[in-house]
């Protein structure tokens, strides 16, 4: 390799480093902007500078730079009318779209941002830096206000949107009649997988204080006589008996032994031909290309007292011990991909 070459991959590979270490920078404008609902209004018509500032409360000072910033990063256009909305952004980031992912994003500005600037303490103690960083379970800590826990579960509704989509085409649902969704938050899942396969019906199962955030979102979804809700607690309880039952972003939260404990009583709750599919953002089997797979095992540490994210290779190996005697591994959408463990 030539020097110039050389002296090219390290100007590159500087670049790129420098672009990690301000990437809090464009987070935080991206935040904002969700925040500020500056994408929802934009929904009908682009708008001027000077219009767009006023509707969102701006000082003149910075917001010309604020909006030009979003242009850059490419979460806008802007043309002769004004700013607007890219495609993916109308799409993902306007409130009144089903898509919305919004939710997610306002979740990791209002919690996780902070949450990750004691990253240190948490490497140093394996200690969750999170809401139960002084004690107490992360779910009943957080579920104790109606609030916080509305908007996490939006936030997973937003989280799963993409995979919810891919996994509804993915797999072939004609042999099945009943699924369960474990850990099924406001049941948008379902609500996806229902509305394209009529013949399905489900059950979501989660912990009773979810129950009116989930029977919300099946009134908007107008699927009342073929999706119910079941409360119970999954460490205590047993899992729905359904011909398919779904754990997306479930097992990644806990240790191995929950992990492996879940995964059994999955093969105790389905028939004979039944599946478990498990849906996480899985780790790379040589655990050096899928970024933001590892990223969100390190986001475990912060909110969980022992979970982590994995391999599909782990996650095979956990089903075979479970009982099952096939499973592969398929990709879903962007870094996410599913586990299918055949009984």
């Amino acid at each position: 390799m030539s020097n110039a070459r050389k002296e090219q991959d390290h100007t590159a590979a500087l670049d790129r480093m420098l672009q990690l270490a301000t990437g809090y920078q464009a987070s935080k404008v991206l935040f904002t902007a969700v925040r500020l609902g500056l994408f929802t209004e934009l929904a009908a018509r682009p708008l001027p500078c000077e219009e767009l500032r006023l509707r969102l409360g701006l000082h003149p000072r910075a917001a010309r730079d604020f909006f030009d910033a979003l242009v850059a990063l490419g979460l806008l256009d802007r043309g002769e009318h004004g700013y607007a909305n890219t495609p993916t952004t109308a799409r993902y980031l306007d409130r009144g779209r089903p898509g919305y992912l919004g939710g997610f994003l306002e979740m990791a500005d209002s919690r996780l941002y902070d949450f990750w600037g004691t990253l240190l303490d948490g490497l140093r103690t394996g200690e969750p830096q999170n809401e139960i960083k002084h004690g107490g379970e992360f779910f009943d800590t957080l579920y104790q206000d109606p609030a916080r826990r509305s908007e996490f579960l939006q936030a997973m509704t937003g989280l799963s949107m993409r995979s919810a989509h891919a996994l509804t085409d993915t797999l072939d649902w004609s042999a099945h009649r009943v699924v369960a969704d474990i850990g099924c938050a406001e049941g948008a899942l379902l609500g996806h997988l229902l509305l394209r396969h009529p013949h399905l019906h489900g059950i979501g199962f989660d912990l009773e204080s979810v129950r009116d955030d989930f029977d919300r979102r099946v009134e908007r979804f107008g699927l009342a006589d073929r999706l119910s809700f079941t409360a119970g607690d999954f460490f205590t309880d047993p899992l729905p008996r359904a011909d398919a039952l779904v754990f997306g972003h479930i097992l990644h939260d806990w240790d191995l032994p929950t992990k492996r404990m879940l995964l059994r009583k999955a093969y105790e709750a389905l028939p004979t031909g039944g599946v478990v599919i498990v849906y996480e953002t899985l780790i790379d089997d040589d655990r050096r290309e899928n970024a933001p797979a590892l990223l969100m095992s390190l986001n475990m540490l912060i909110e969980t007292t022992g979970g982590f994210d994995y391999t599909g290779a782990d996650c095979r190996g956990w089903l075979a011990e479970a009982g099952f005697g096939d499973s592969r591994v398929r990709h879903l959408a962007g870094a996410e991909s599913m586990v299918i463990g055949t009984k």
